[in-house]
C-alpha cells in the first residue's frame, strides 16, 4: 500500500518509490515545480500517466512529441515523464533537447496532436515543469490543467498496453526551414545574439546565420550552470548586459532569448532597453501597413498604445486586452482570428500568414530582421523614438506564497475597486475604470494605469505601471498601488524595482 501523493516527503524510503507532487505546481497554463523539493521522479512518471490518460479521456490520438530544455536534470525528468506516458499506452516521439517553440512546431511537422515540453522556462535552476497541449497552436489552459491535476492527484491514471517510444531526428532542420524559407536580408545588419548560455544558444546563432545577419555573440556557449545570469529577457540584469554588448560592439540592436527560447527581448542601437510591449507596438505599426484592419491582442500588463497609437488607429487596427499567460493569449488570438498577440513578458504570438500562432522567440527575431529590411533607412532607435512617449515600469514581482497569493489578490482587487466606486482620485487623477479580467488594471482618465495580478508561475504578485504624462506620475501610480498591496502582511519584497 503506497502513501497518498500528498504525504510523501523527501529523503524517505517512499520518496524513491512513490509519487510526490505538490498540488500548487499545477498552474493556470502549465506545470512548474522545484525539483526535487516539490516533485520527485515517480511524481513525474505519475504526471506522464495522467497526461496520457487525459489524452484517451478527451479522444485524442495517443501520440505525443516530447522534448526537453538544456538543464542538467531535464533529461532525467523527461525520461520519467516518458515512462508514465508509455505506461498510459501512448506512442512517444522523442525529439531530444530543443527550445519550446521547436517542440510546438514538431506537432505540425510530425502530424501528431500532442506535445509535452519539459522545461523550467525562464525560471532559475532548481525549477522544472511541463508545457503541454493536444491541439497546436493551443496549449493547456485552466480547464485542461484542472482536469489533469485531478487525474494525477486522485490516482485516476489508467495503464494501457501499446505504449512505445520512437527517437526522431531532423526536427530542427525542418523548423528553421519553416522559420526562414529562402528569405535573405538585403540590408546589412549586425545583431547581438544573447542567449544567457541557455537552450537558445544551440539555435539562435544558426537562425541569424541563415538570415545573413552578422552576429555579435553574447553568452552563446551552452552551460546549464548559467554562469553569467539566468536567461530571462524581462529581467533588467540580462537587458543591461545586452545593452553593454550593443554599445561595446556598435551593433544595430540586440535580441535576447529566455531559457527555453519562446520569448525575445530587444535593446536598440543606442543601448536603450525596449520593453516587449513597446516592441509589439513597433511591430504592429509595421504589420498594419501590410495587413490593414488587423486585430492585435495584448495582455493586461501591456502598454495602452495598442488602443491609442495614431498610426494603429489610422490603419484600422483593433486592440483587444486579455489575460496574461501564454495559453490564454494563444487561445484569444486563435478565437479572434487576430494577426498577432503581444505580452509584456516577451511572448509574441504571430499567427497566419506570418507564423503558426504559438509563442516563438526565434520567429520574433526573424520578423524583426524582416521589419528592419523593409525599413532600410531606419534604425531601431528611430522606431522607438517614433512611438508616442510613455513612462513605464519593468514587471515587478513582490513575494506572495502560492497558497496565499490568489486570496491576497482578491482582497487587493476589492480595495482598488472600492477606491474607484467611492469616486476617489488615484495618483491625483480621476479613475476612468478598473478592468478586472486578470487582477486589477486601474485606468486613469488620461490613459495612465497601474496593474496588480497574481503570477501563474511563481510565488509572487505582479505589478506594472504606465504613465502617459511623466516619470513623476508613474511613481505616484506605483506608490498608490503599492500602498494598497502593503495592507496585506503576506506580501514580501520585490524582485526588482525601477
Amino acid at each position: 500500500m503506497t502513501k497518498p501523493i500528498s504525504t510523501v516527503t523527501p529523503n524517505t524510503w517512499e520518496f524513491l518509490r512513490d509519487p510526490m507532487i505538490k498540488p500548487t505546481g499545477f498552474r493556470e497554463y502549465d506545470a512548474r515545480w522545484k525539483y526535487p523539493e516539490e516533485i520527485n521522479l515517480p511524481g513525474m512518471t505519475a504526471l506522464g500517466l495522467g497526461l496520457g490518460t487525459q489524452m484517451f479521456k478527451r479522444g485524442v490520438e495517443p501520440v505525443i512529441a516530447v522534448g526537453n530544455d538544456y538543464r542538467d536534470y531535464s533529461l532525467t525528468i523527461k525520461n520519467a515523464l516518458i515512462l508514465g506516458l508509455i505506461q498510459a499506452g501512448i506512442t512517444v516521439k522523442d525529439i531530444g533537447p530543443c527550445i519550446t517553440p521547436m517542440a510546438y512546431f514538431s506537432s505540425f511537422h510530425l502530424g501528431v496532436p500532442g506535445v509535452a515540453m519539459v522545461t523550467a522556462s525562464h525560471n532559475p535552476n532548481g525549477w522544472t515543469g511541463v508545457k503541454m497541449g493536444f491541439a497546436m497552436p493551443l496549449t493547456h489552459g485552466p480547464d485542461e490543467m484542472s482536469e489533469l491535476r485531478d487525474i494525477v492527484l486522485n490516482g485516476e491514471g489508467v495503464a494501457r498496453d501499446g505504449g512505445k517510444i520512437e527517437y526522431v531526428d531532423g526536427v530542427f532542420d525542418a523548423y528553421i526551414d519553416d522559420l526562414i524559407g529562402d528569405f535573405k536580408m538585403t540590408r546589412k545588419l549586425k545583431v547581438v545574439c544573447a542567449t544567457g548560455n541557455g537552450t537558445a544558444s544551440a539555435f539562435g546563432p544558426k537562425v541569424f546565420e541563415r538570415l545573413g545577419v552578422e552576429i555579435v555573440p553574447s553568452h552563446n556557449t551552452l552551460d546549464y550552470t548559467f554562469p553569467h545570469y539566468n536567461p530571462n529577457p524581462e529581467a533588467m540584469e540580462m537587458l543591461h548586459d545586452m545593452s553593454k554588448s550593443v554599445t561595446d560592439s556598435g551593433a544595430d540592436f540586440a535580441l535576447g532569448f529566455d531559457g527555453d527560447g519562446d520569448r525575445c527581448g530587444v535593446v536598440d542601437d543606442e543601448g536603450e532597453e525596449i520593453f516587449a510591449d513597446k516592441v509589439g507596438v513597433i511591430m504592429a505599426r509595421d504589420l498594419i501597413k501590410l495587413y490593414p484592419g488587423s486585430t492585435f491582442v495584448a495582455d493586461v500588463k501591456s502598454t495602452g498604445l495598442f488602443a491609442s497609437d495614431p498610426d494603429l488607429i489610422a490603419g484600422g487596427a483593433v486592440a483587444d486586452y486579455w489575460k496574461t499567460g501564454h495559453s490564454h493569449m494563444k487561445r484569444r488570438v486563435h478565437e479572434l482570428g487576430a494577426l498577432a498577440g503581444f505580452e509584456k513578458s516577451g511572448h509574441y504570438f504571430l499567427a497566419e500568414p506570418i507564423g503558426r500562432g504559438y509563442d516563438d522567440g526565434m520567429r520574433v527575431a526573424v520578423e524583426i530582421c524582416k521589419l528592419m529590411d523593409r525599413n532600410p533607412d531606419m534604425k531601431m532607435s528611430d522606431l522607438r523614438k517614433a512611438l508616442p512617449v510613455t513612462y513605464s515600469t519593468p514587471t515587478m514581482s513582490p513575494y506572495a506564497s502560492d497558497t496565499e497569493k490568489y486570496d491576497i489578490l482578491e482582497r487587493v482587487v476589492a480595495k482598488l475597486v472600492a477606491i474607484a466606486d467611492a469616486g476617489e482620485t488615484f495618483a491625483g487623477k480621476p479613475i476612468k475604470e478598473v478592468v478586472t479580467v486578470n487582477g486589477a488594471r486601474v485606468i486613469l482618465e488620461n490613459g495612465s494605469w497601474g496593474l496588480v495580478r497574481a503570477s501563474s508561475n511563481t510565488p509572487n504578485l505582479v505589478v506594472v505601471c504606465e504613465s502617459s504624462e511623466s516619470e513623476e506620475e508613474l511613481r505616484a501610480i506605483f506608490k498608490q498601488i503599492d500602498d494598497v498591496i502593503r495592507t496585506e502582511p503576506g506580501v514580501g519584497d520585490y524582485d526588482q524595482t525601477f
